[in-house]
């Protein structure tokens, strides 16, 4: 380990120590997350989750930053899109339980947010299911196209407010990764077991763990990029 691998992770458990040793502070927290919930939303991804590709870039390239790499617009566009994946956990987590009431499944509206058991699970699973299969590859794929869009950019904040060239940008997206990579083996080898995980928890933590998936996807996609 080096010297900016232990600043970093020193920074880091300085920022989040406060939520672990003070009651006020998580109390504070647990309040302002109760009342404001896509506030926190945007707050949760947009550090998090660039969190996760600042870690992943550390693991493939050697550096936490570099010049392009553009820390501060990618936060902003991850704090909207984690307000548009809380929408769509709001969504398919009340709309999926209805749905399985409609195909004979008694009381699931009720069963997801109860006691453990493989109902439960069941109810988690298809929401999971649903969400990545419908929500997720427009998701990636948009997220796929402000990174694009940051980096030719290069990586500067005026990146927000340049109109995005999309025919272009889509037209040069390598669909082969996306379909077969992204698409094929992210979504239902990681995504479908993990935002299982995410549903059975109660409602208050399933943006915050959401968000901490994204660091475990960034260190996952740098390490299978650096075998490659």
């Amino acid at each position: 380990m080096k010297t900016k691998d232990f600043l970093f992770i020193l920074t880091i458990a300085v920022c989040f120590l406060p939520f672990f040793v003070s009651d006020t502070v998580y109390e504070a927290y647990q309040s302002f997350n109760a009342a404001h919930g896509m506030v926190m939303s945007f707050v949760k991804f947009a550090l998090l989750s660039t969190l996760g590709e600042v870690i992943g870039l550390r693991i493939s390239s050697g550096v936490y930053n570099r010049k392009g790499f553009g820390i501060l617009p990618r936060m902003v566009v991850w704090g909207v899109l984690g307000m548009a994946i809380n929408m769509a956990m709001i969504v398919f987590s009340k709309g999926m339980p209805l749905f399985l009431e409609q195909m004979g499944m008694d009381g699931a509206s009720t069963l997801i947010n109860g006691a453990m058991g493989w109902e439960k699970v069941v109810i988690a699973l298809s929401i999971s299911v649903m969400m990545n299969s419908f929500f997720a590859p427009v998701f990636m794929t948009f997220h796929k196209i402000t990174d694009t869009h940051i980096l030719a950019c290069g990586g500067t904040l005026k990146s927000l407010v340049t109109p995005i060239p999309m025919t272009k940008i889509i037209t040069s997206l390598n669909w082969d990764v996306q379909w077969n990579f992204v698409f094929k083996k992210t979504i239902p080898l990681f995504w479908y077991p993990a935002h299982t995980i995410t549903f059975l928890l109660p409602v208050e933590y399933r943006v915050l763990f959401a968000a901490l998936l994204g660091v475990a996807l960034g260190v996952l996609l740098a390490v299978a990029a650096r075998k490659k």
